[in-house]
């Protein structure tokens, strides 16, 4: 590539991946028929990247990685399995996702789509848990849409 090319094109930034990911692990969850918020913080002070609701009321949590650094650096995403039925990593096509651990769901997705290469494993929340996270889900959803009819609020 030469230097014009790299200007012209410049390489993807960790924000624009993780935009990208976002948008398509989004698209993929919604196809399979869950609702889904973007930043979602929960009790313990922590932000699902993506909360997907099922027809069913299950709780997912979809942790976003923009590379490896950004999934080495992370630490938290364990305390997210408190506030989910499910916890899974959305990564690009490129990720490598041998490093992930196995006990965890697996989409892989670009701007566009995504694909759900693992469930994720199953650890259902107590009644009065999932009672609240449903609230805190469909406030959180309802501001937002108020915010879009009418952005004076």
């Amino acid at each position: 590539m030469s230097l014009t090319d790299a200007r012209l094109n410049p390489p993807p930034t960790r924000p624009d991946i993780t935009r990208a990911v976002c948008r398509g692990a989004g698209r993929h969850l919604r196809e399979r028929g869950y609702a889904i918020v973007k930043e979602m913080t929960f009790a313990n002070g922590r932000r699902g990247d993506i909360v997907a609701l099922s027809p069913s009321g299950e709780l997912l949590v979809v942790e976003v990685k923009s590379g490896v650094e950004d999934y080495r650096v992370d630490g938290k995403w364990p305390d997210y399995r408190d506030y989910c039925d499910g916890f899974l990593f959305a990564v690009a096509p490129e990720f490598p996702r041998e490093i992930l651990p196995e006990d965890v769901g697996l989409i892989v997705a670009d701007a566009y789509g995504g694909e759900m290469l693992r469930d994720a494993p199953r650890h259902p929340l107590s009644g009065a848990r999932r009672k609240a996270l449903t609230i805190a889900f469909a406030k959180l959803a309802a501001g937002r849409l108020a915010l879009l009819e009418d952005p004076g609020l």
